[in-house]
């Protein structure tokens, strides 16, 4: 298979109605932005009809690509998947709910196309402009300060659903990476800081979606992998 310049993944669970929108608009926004590409659309165990929407738009745009899994693997693993799949020399995703604005596209590929190794959109710097509840935003920043004073990290925002990386340079960072969840975005951004790669964080605008499947024993859950992060960075390499 022919190499493109940019693959873009939409990770996908029960998400039909979302990639209604997000297929059209992001066919829109890529060709606008003139690069050659792919859409992969990460499809884990969905059972709304997400699978038939996506193969419906494969008839009609070779570049939509359909990944399918019979059972979830959790998002960290469909990302793996996608990135064993890929073809472009930029490999970056997003939320199918398009919570951050898809303005932001191209400028995420760009500083990657300009030097930056990883670049990652942010919520939480003080030019970014996010609509969100208020507990949300305070489980948001709590977090994001213990990924800073635990695995030392300069960034201010880990988990906002907007990242673009090298290709090259994300294959040599998955086999580091055990989260097969959520905190898959967390250990990508960590690990490459810690390998010395540029990191580029830039303030986008978010808009919270009308629901998420971020529960609360997902945020339970990344609060013990941050603890297991701190671990191997600081015990285990010794």
């Amino acid at each position: 298979m022919s190499s493109v310049q940019v693959t873009v993944v939409l990770p996908v669970y029960n998400d039909v109605e979302a990639l209604k929108v997000a297929i059209p608009r992001s066919l829109e926004a890529l060709t606008e932005f003139g690069r050659t590409f792919e859409l992969i659309v990460a499809e884990d165990g969905s059972t709304d009809g997400s699978r038939e929407c996506v193969e419906e738009w494969e008839k009609k745009d070779s570049r939509v690509r359909l990944l399918h899994s019979d059972e979830r693997q959790g998002r960290g693993k469909a990302l793996n998947r996608a990135l064993a799949e890929s073809r472009g020399e930029i490999f970056c995703y997003y939320d199918v709910d398009l919570a951050t604005d898809i303005k932001h596209l191209p400028e995420l590929i760009t500083r990657v196309e300009n030097g930056a190794a990883v670049a990652t959109g942010s919520r939480l710097m003080p030019e970014s402009n996010i609509i969100r509840s208020g507990d949300r935003e305070v489980a948001s920043r709590g977090y994001n300060t213990l990924v800073r004073l635990f695995l030392g990290s300069r960034l201010h925002d880990h988990q906002c659903g907007f990242k673009a990386y090298r290709a090259d340079v994300l294959k040599e960072l998955v086999p580091k990476i055990r989260a097969p969840h959520w905190f898959w975005d967390t250990e990508s951004l960590v690990l490459a800081e810690h390998a010395g790669f540029l990191v580029e964080e830039f303030p986008v605008v978010w808009t919270q979606g009308p629901g998420t499947t971020v529960r609360f024993k997902d945020v339970y859950g990344m609060g013990s992998d941050i603890l297991k992060m701190w671990w191997r960075l600081h015990v285990e390499k010794n």
